[in-house]
């Protein structure tokens, strides 16, 4: 399982994603060699984070999904969770979110 870091913010994003882009292709190589098509990703120890997060993980759920696979978030902060609320992405982090009804 990966981990994010505790510090996800718009100056630090791009050499996060950097490493965690190289670890999931990493975990998708040696995953895809046993059963099953998920990565789970960690989110227990993100304390300090901006909406840049919610950039680097929709970046992670897109390098994912384009094999197939299906990202898991554990353990996010209450509010990283209602950052995504609140930007109508929830639903796609966690499945259990109701998605957003669309606009008339």
């Amino acid at each position: 399982m990966l981990k994010l870091p505790s510090r996800l913010r718009l100056d630090n994003v791009p050499e996060e994603w950097a490493r965690l882009e190289g670890a999931l292709r990493a975990e998708l190589a040696q995953v895809g060699n046993a059963a099953g098509r998920g990565v789970s990703l960690d989110a227990s120890g993100l304390n300090d984070f901006d909406s840049a997060a919610l950039s680097l993980l929709l970046s992670a759920l897109r390098l994912c999904g384009q094999d197939g696979w299906q990202l898991t978030l554990l353990q996010p902060p209450r509010a990283l969770r209602e950052l995504a609320r609140v930007y109508a992405l929830e639903h796609l982090f966690w499945p259990d979110a109701a998605a957003p009804a669309e606009l008339a």
